[in-house]
């Protein structure tokens, strides 16, 4: 690939395994804006729950592709990567080197290998007939439209499911044939983080999460969204949600926060192994790793 394409950095692991720290430092030693690539953190009011960073942090490094909806207006692949195009040829205007970071698999794929995903806008009257049906019965139904689609995401996941029937209904066609790619014109260094205590470092944060306030930031969605809030089914909140309706206590929830989280953590590390070509940092010293690599990249 020509060194005079642009370098593209993707910061990329699974849940809890230390993105946003090295991601600060990264980004205050090359003087970079972050593109957040995490799925959930689009939305406006889901802070705690998705560890979002800190207002703090925010200051101290620009971010880009958070807080660009209210949580009942779900963003398509598609639209999240058009809004990611411009930031990232606004930066590649600006500093020549865009930084991606995040652990949604699919979305980083997206933007680093220039998938096409189907343009079909999103159907809110379809969704709530889909959302009444209730999610057992959707990731049935996806199963029979599109089983490969259904293998990929998984049961729980109300929004994924919701979005490939939505396609398979407008289209008459899975979401996984119309999915094509081209090659964006860029080169891209792919930096992964996967500690050997990742599932200490997932059971301290859940902890964590809980004590910063999440079943207050759940009780506030409500208010504003009602219980039936798709996004209210996802890890953390959907736990968070049962001990406000009384059908767990706190430390039941942990727990099975805990749990749920340690096998999505699972499942990223299967993506990221399979769909990615990440340097694995393995070192104690992840940044010193990372700037040198970059470093070699740029030459």
């Amino acid at each position: 690939m020509p060194a005079s394409k642009p370098l593209l950095i993707a910061l990329l692991g699974p849940t809890a395994s230390g993105k946003t720290c090295l991601a600060l430092q990264l980004a205050e030693q090359l003087k970079l804006s972050v593109l957040n690539v995490d799925s959930r953190q689009l939305y406006i009011g889901m802070d705690i729950g998705t560890a979002k960073p800190t207002k703090e942090q925010q200051r101290r490094v620009q971010h880009h592709l958070i807080d660009l909806r209210h949580p009942d207006q779900p963003i398509t692949l598609q639209e999240f990567q058009a809004a990611a195009q411009l930031i990232l040829e606004q930066n590649l205007r600006d500093q020549n080197m865009p930084f991606l970071v995040g652990g949604s698999g699919l979305y980083l794929k997206a933007l680093t290998c220039g998938l096409r995903p189907p343009a079909v806008p999103p159907q809110p009257e379809l969704r709530k007939q889909l959302g009444e049906l209730g999610q057992s019965t959707c990731h049935h139904l996806l199963q029979a439209a599109d089983p490969t689609a259904a293998s990929r995401i998984a049961p729980a996941d109300a929004m994924r499911t919701q979005r490939a029937l939505e396609v398979v209904y407008a289209t008459g066609k899975p979401i996984t044939s119309q999915q094509g790619s081209s090659p964006p014109p860029w080169r891209v260094l792919e930096l992964g983080l996967d500690p050997h205590n990742l599932r200490e470092r997932i059971g301290q944060r859940t902890t964590q999460l809980y004590a910063n306030g999440l079943i207050e930031e759940t009780e506030h969605l409500i208010h504003c969204y009602d219980s039936d809030l798709p996004l209210l089914q996802t890890i953390g909140y959907g736990e968070a949600l049962k001990v406000i309706q009384g059908l767990l206590n706190r430390d039941q929830a942990i727990a099975l926060t805990t749990r749920r989280t340690q096998q999505f953590a699972k499942r990223q590390r299967t993506w990221f192994r399979r769909q990615h070509h990440a340097h694995w940092l393995k070192g104690e010293e992840p940044l010193s790793e990372a700037l040198s690599l970059i470093q070699a990249g740029l030459r």
